[in-house]
């Protein structure tokens, strides 16, 4: 059997997923598959067809240092604990969603694998239960603390649509995305990330500490979504920096978050693109996880006809951005914003249309459909 689990880009609503915010994603037409076998012995046996490198683990095991093998066996442990029904299995994996790209690669492996364990099984998880199991891998065995937009992103998409997630209810709406009119266009900067190397829990850390001062002024609050800017403008002035830098971003992205949602329902695609314009430049200011690269992208994107809105995607440092972009005109806009980019930095980045997508399922692949072969 094989399961399939897309990718993702994030409209807007970027690192507030873990302060219980709001986020527009869509799930896209880049997808991890992976097909499967049965063992009985505990063990996964796990091939990659794109890296050309098979892995033996035991998901009862440790962790490896920060392999890619984490988050599928990550994924065996954390549903062994929801399911006592996991068994080993031979996997083979085959991605299209570009690793370090700011696209959820880990997500949709991880979304994935979840989905061929519990078919092996014969067992089944709602598809929030699975986001979470898959959110509990990439925390407490991948050593990533991401919050749960890209796995509920992966599970729930619905294609012809963007998805308004409530992170802390995980309440999810579907909002229409008109891709008559509009198109995503994603630009990879070729600069790779890696969330686990620090930066990224640094970051959390940092909203934590900064909730903890709002706490010293305004009583019990559980997450800064539940504190506007405006009630904590002048107080903050006086934080240790960075932290009122970090508390300014989530709190005016959530905002955001909210008006983009409520125009993109009425097809008003201009403000959305204004929209995601202030969120690159609160991401490269407040909450500094831009990069040169990702700020030459933005920078060139708005120079060419077409363009909406532009901003860095992802958990930041390197990766890709996203791109609204007047349909008639995306592909021309793909195109030229790929040479200019090439003229300035020698390197041509892939550019690419991509479409919203349906969520994670159970399939048949036409290149995955006999028992996995690893050697």
């Amino acid at each position: 059997m094989t399961a399939r689990a897309p990718g993702r880009v994030n409209l807007i609503g970027e690192h507030v997923d873990y302060n219980d915010g709001l986020v527009l994603p869509l799930a896209i037409d880049r997808y991890c598959h992976i097909a499967a076998a049965p063992r009985e012995d505990g063990l996964l046996r796990i091939h990659s067809r794109e890296l050309d490198e098979t892995v033996e683990v035991h998901f009862r095991q440790p962790p490896a240092d920060h392999h890619w093998s984490d988050y599928v066996a990550g994924v065996a442990w954390s549903l062994s604990r929801a399911s006592e029904t996991v068994l080993g299995a031979d996997l083979l994996v085959a991605s299209d969603v570009a690793l370090g790209a700011g696209l959820s690669s880990s997500a949709a492996l991880e979304v994935a694998t979840a989905y061929a364990l519990l078919a092996l099984a014969g067992d089944t998880l709602d598809p929030v239960d699975v986001a979470l199991v898959c959110q509990r891998a990439e925390n407490r065995y991948a050593g990533a603390q991401v919050g749960i937009m890209d796995q509920l992103t992966s599970a729930l998409g619905v294609a012809g649509h963007a998805l308004l997630i409530d992170c802390r209810s995980l309440e999810t709406t579907a909002i229409p995305l008109d891709e008559i009119s509009v198109a995503v266009v994603v630009a990879d900067t070729g600069v790779k990330h890696e969330l686990a190397s620090g930066e990224y829990n640094r970051r959390r850390e940092e909203c934590q500490a900064a909730l903890e001062l709002v706490r010293r002024d305004h009583g019990e609050t559980r997450a800064l979504r539940d504190i506007a800017w405006e009630e904590i403008d002048q107080a903050s002035q006086a934080w240790p920096p960075p932290l009122r830098q970090r508390a300014r971003h989530v709190t005016t992205e959530i905002e955001r978050v909210r008006q983009a949602a409520a125009a993109l329902a009425v097809a008003d695609n201009a403000r959305v693109g204004a929209l995601m314009a202030e969120s690159h430049a609160s991401l490269d200011r407040d909450f500094e996880v831009s990069s040169p690269e990702l700020n030459l992208m933005v920078e060139l994107a708005r120079g060419l006809p077409g363009l909406l809105g532009a901003r860095m995607m992802g958990g930041g440092f390197g990766g890709s951005t996203v791109n609204l972009v007047a349909a008639p005109l995306a592909e021309a806009f793909a195109d030229k914003l790929a040479g200019l980019y090439a003229d300035r930095t020698g390197t041509r980045p892939q550019t690419s249309l991509v479409r919203s997508a349906d969520g994670a399922a159970i399939t048949v692949s036409t290149e995955l459909t006999q028992k996995p072969q690893i050697v």
